[in-house]
Parts: structure tokens; sequence; C-alpha cells
């Protein structure tokens, strides 16, 4: 009987991995292992180094009664902190008026892992997210995806700690009434949240995105984040449609419609 299941693109027809690591001996595995592990923790150690310094930054007074909109209608900034001495935030893109599927795959990536506060809360810090857009339209958007009630519209907030500027982490210190920024990272900063990239990181194949330095024979790699976003199978579909991964595991993701609309 002839076999009518499509070949993945890196494997032969017998199932064997096309594209694999040499295989060796368990003493030369190791060997060549603690090498790379030298390696680990010296970065290890340089990120300690960048964190001692990051702790030795200046800081910036923001104004703690800037005013978002939450769950108990308008917030100050200040009240985001529960009587605790940090905050940390996620500054999350807002497409206005777009459903959810199509809001941001990225910002969907790294905030979804960290919604749960609780080591942040036992240490004596808060976390909010300061969505860039109105409430009327974040507010179902978290209710769709089960979040806590940590949400807050920044929507008209031009400070660029809280509104606008570039989307990722910020982190606040709170003395007495007053409220300063500490730090703030984008862009790839953003990955301290995004722990399945670290996994990833550890396998054999990584990422499998282009710009990834793979050997040779490798499978090719796909344009970054190819599968922050995915079909209703739950495979990344390289931005081509779909919903942000996430969204596939929450009650009512029907799938996607004509036109980018979808079923609430």
């Amino acid at each position: 009987m002839t076999d009518t299941h499509e070949v993945h693109p890196d494997r032969t027809a017998a199932g064997e991995t096309a594209a694999a690591p040499p295989v060796v001996d368990r003493e030369t595995w190791l060997r060549e292992r603690d090498e790379l592990l030298a390696r680990e923790k010296a970065h290890m150690r340089e990120g300690d180094a960048t964190a001692a310094a990051r702790r030795r930054l200046p800081m910036t007074e923001v104004d703690a009664q800037l005013t978002l909109t939450g769950p108990d209608g308008p917030t100050p900034l200040l009240e985001l902190f529960e009587g605790r001495d940090e905050l940390v935030a996620y500054k999350h893109m807002w497409h206005r008026g777009e459903p959810f599927e199509n809001q941001c795959p990225g910002c969907t990536f790294a905030y979804f892992a960290v919604h749960d506060p609780a080591y942040l809360t036992a240490r004596g810090v808060s976390i909010a997210v300061f969505a860039q857009g109105p409430w009327d339209e974040v507010e179902p958007f978290v209710e769709f995806m089960g979040y806590p009630a940590h949400w807050y519209a920044a929507d008209g907030i031009e400070d660029p700690a809280v509104g606008g500027g570039e989307f990722g982490w910020v982190s606040f210190l709170r003395q007495g009434d007053r409220v300063y920024l500490t730090y703030e990272t984008a862009g790839r900063g953003a990955e301290v949240a995004m722990p399945s990239l670290a996994l990833l990181d550890m396998t054999a194949r990584g990422r499998l995105e282009a710009w990834q330095d793979s050997p040779e024979g490798w499978p090719e790699g796909r344009s970054p984040g190819w599968f922050w976003k995915a079909d209703e199978d739950g495979a990344g579909n390289g931005w081509t449609g779909g919903r942000p991964t996430a969204q596939w595991a929450r009650p009512g993701a029907t799938p996607v419609v004509a036109h980018g609309g979808h079923h609430h």
C-alpha cells in the first residue's frame, strides 16, 4: 500500500532525520559538552555583571497620577503598585478596531508565559500590562484570553514610559507617592519573558529561523517569529493567517473566517 502521508522536508521517506549532529560515543560527547559549558558559564557571569550595572542605572520621575483605564475604571499609575515598592509592566501593542486574531502575536508571546505574578508578588513586585488601545476593545480580549485583571488601557497617554514608544518591558520604583522609571527594554530584550525561545535554543534545530547560524544541511530557516502565529492544527504558518498561537487553547477560539473577521 502506498504511504500517502507527506514527508517532512528534513526527513527521508523512511522517517530518518536527513540533517542531524554527528554521532559520537558518550565520552566524546561529554568532553565537547564540557567545552560548551565553559562558554555558557562565562555568558551567565557576563549576564550577572550586566544585571549589576542595570541596578546602578539612575532613574527618572514619571507622573504618578497618570491615569489608565482598567477593570475598576480610571486608575492612577500609583495604584498599580498595590502598595508594593516596585512594578514591572509590559507595553502591549494594540491594533485598534481589529479582531482578536489580528492583535500582535509578538506581544501575545512576550506576556503569555508570565501572566501569573505569584513569584513577582512574593518578592514585592507588582505586574501590569499597558495596552496601547481603548479599554472597550482591550477588556473583551482580556476576558477571551483568560488573563488576570492587571491589564490597563493606556490609550491617549503621551508619556513614553507608559503610552506609546517602543513595545516591551518597563520597570518602576515607588518612593512614597512618587514614581520613577528605572529600566526599559524592547525588541529582543522582551525575550526575557519568553521561556519557550530559551528552550528552543537548547534543541538541536533551534528556532529554525533564517538569521540563526546553523550547520550546513540543516532545514532552511524561515522568517523570525514564524511559529508565533498558527493555524487551527497548531502548526506555525509564517504570519500568513490564523491566530497568535496561544489563542487556540482558549474556549471559543473559532477558525478565522474570511476578511480577517472571527466569531466572538
